[in-house]
């Protein structure tokens, strides 16, 4: 595999009333290019920051340090920055807080394509029905003339992901975009975005406090507590056979780890 991205010594710092709280400490990996790599860790451990930063989506009062180098395709040769919609598509952890309330489904993917890909309006109303349908949402006719009110939780979050691939980014981030929903419908809304990514050759970063989740998804997994890397390898060996307490521990937090394939690669868990 050759590097998508490449980060580098990446710290963040947030300003909080008058004081200085660090996210981020000396952040150095690589996203490969078409992999599915998850980053866990527990509440607070800087792993959602770390998507944000990547996104380019931290506020202006927050202070970065280190860097991130892309390497996209560009016809000029040179390294070219990356465009959230166009080269990062975003999931975020609430559907209702990032689709807007007063534009209808169709619309709202429609617009990514519009904007991003240069479609006609009825081009992108076309694209964003087909989305529809390969996210597997009822009825997509009638869902693109919907609100988001009238979804369901799991299927707004099909919404959200229709409209982060619409015009086929090399990188999906899915923030946590599992924890807002039942356990039948995170298993779903998983083997979902395992499919696309296949499908379209993206590559995944998947940000989750569930290890579970994680073993399921993910070629890798990098393990963040207190805004440092503390770990990171093959899923198979993070599972089996951990390094650090830390990770040792969020394992023992999920008794009913639903990986047995990988428990049963590479000897057991010590």
């Amino acid at each position: 595999m050759t590097a998508l991205a490449s980060i580098r010594d990446l710290s963040v710092t947030y300003r909080r009333d008058g004081s200085e709280v660090a996210a981020l400490k000396n952040i150095t990996f690589d996203v490969q290019a078409g992999e599915r790599l998850a980053i866990i860790g527990e509440s607070g451990s800087g792993k959602s920051t770390l998507a944000l930063a990547i996104a380019g989506l931290l506020p202006a009062s927050v202070r970065i340090e280190g860097h991130i180098d892309w390497f996209l395709p560009s016809t000029s040769g040179a390294k070219a920055p990356p465009l959230l919609g166009r080269d990062i598509g975003f999931v975020f952890q609430d559907p209702s807080a990032s689709l807007d309330p007063v534009i209808t489904v169709g619309k709202q993917i429609a617009e990514v394509a519009h904007t991003h890909l240069g479609l006609t309006w009825s081009q992108s109303f076309a694209k964003a029905k087909q989305l529809l349908e390969r996210v597997r949402l009822p009825d997509p006719d009638s869902a693109l003339r919907a609100y988001p009110h009238q979804l369901s939780g799991g299927q707004k979050q099909r919404v959200a992901i229709a409209a982060a691939i619409a015009a086929g980014p090399r990188l999906l981030i899915a923030d946590e975009a599992t924890s807002a929903l039942d356990t039948i419908v995170q298993a779903e809304i998983v083997a979902l975005i395992r499919r696309l990514v296949a499908e379209d050759g993206m590559t995944l970063l998947f940000i989750s406090h569930d290890i579970a989740l994680a073993a399921k998804l993910a070629e890798r997994i990098a393990v963040f507590r207190h805004g440092q890397l503390v770990e990171l390898g093959a899923t198979a060996r993070i599972i089996n056979a951990p390094t650090q307490t830390y990770t040792r521990t969020l394992l023992d937090a999920h008794i009913g780890l639903d990986a047995e394939p990988l428990l049963n690669r590479g000897g057991t868990r010590g």
